[in-house]
């Protein structure tokens, strides 16, 4: 009966520490699972190979105009990338809230790809609003261009909600129509409490030549890059396909500008 008893005992202990073993390799195979997706690289997360340097540039902040927009970051950067968007888009707000943040903090700051900013006009309202964005300094792009686009589910909405006959003078986009919409839908109030003066807002929406050649320079980019939905991204000066925000956008970085493994 001891016998029985301890043969007993004896296959217990067996199990036990065949389930410990089996269990520690699990383990052991979810920890090594787990080291390897967070050594992939990942703009999302900064422990992945998209690790910002310890003392990261300030790329960021340098901000040059070009001939068809404003260039953010390093000008010699290994990597351009090309953002075309419309202000009056949903979508290019979404991506100038989640993805630009991001990039400006990982691959804009340390100098290793600059962003080139360029309109898409796809409407009158666009032509106001993007007169706004650029009006001024080249440095203070980027604050401009962050206030509309973060507070357009305001001004937007107050647009779509806009009489037909109001939403057709804003349409027009000549100097009446542009300063009609940025003083209704609170453009000009909204950049001029961010400390811009009146008169060079006035000026800026009132300035048909700089109206028609944003016309003609997103005219020259959608035949270019064949652009036909915003907002788009070229890369290296090649647009990419099917590429419209932060989620399809992110990978093709990760794998363009990952670190070398080791």
């Amino acid at each position: 009966m001891r016998l029985v008893r301890l043969l007993a005992a004896t296959a217990l202990a067996s199990a036990l520490i065949g389930a410990v073993g089996a269990a520690s390799a699990h383990s052991n195979q979810q920890a090594e699972q787990q080291a390897r997706q967070q050594a992939k690289p990942d703009l999302s997360r900064p422990g992945s190979a998209f690790a910002p340097q310890s003392k990261p540039g300030k790329w960021a902040t340098t901000v040059a105009r070009t001939a068809r927009g404003h260039l953010i970051g390093n000008p010699d950067a290994k990597g351009q990338l090309i953002e075309f968007i419309s202000y009056t888009c949903p979508h290019c707000a979404d991506f100038a809230t989640r993805g630009e943040p991001a990039l400006d903090m990982v691959l804009l700051s340390p100098g290793t790809m600059s962003l080139e900013v360029r309109p898409r006009i796809r409407n009158g309202l666009d032509v106001s609003v993007t007169l706004l964005a650029q009006c001024g300094d080249p440095a203070g792009f980027k604050a401009r261009h962050q206030a509309l686009m973060l507070t357009q589910a305001d001004w937007l909405g107050k647009a779509r909600a806009a009489p037909a006959s109001q939403q057709a003078i804003w349409n027009r986009a000549d100097k009446a129509g542009r300063m009609n919409a940025a003083s209704a839908l609170g453009l000009a109030e909204l950049l001029a409490r961010r400390g811009q003066s009146r008169s060079q807002l006035d000026a800026c929406l009132a300035d048909d030549a700089a109206a028609k050649k944003l016309i003609a320079v997103a005219a020259a980019d959608k035949a270019e890059f064949a652009i036909t939905v915003t907002p788009s991204f070229a890369l290296d000066g090649k647009l990419l396909e099917g590429v419209h925000g932060w989620e399809t956008l992110s990978p093709v970085l990760s794998a363009r500008f990952a670190k070398p493994a080791g």
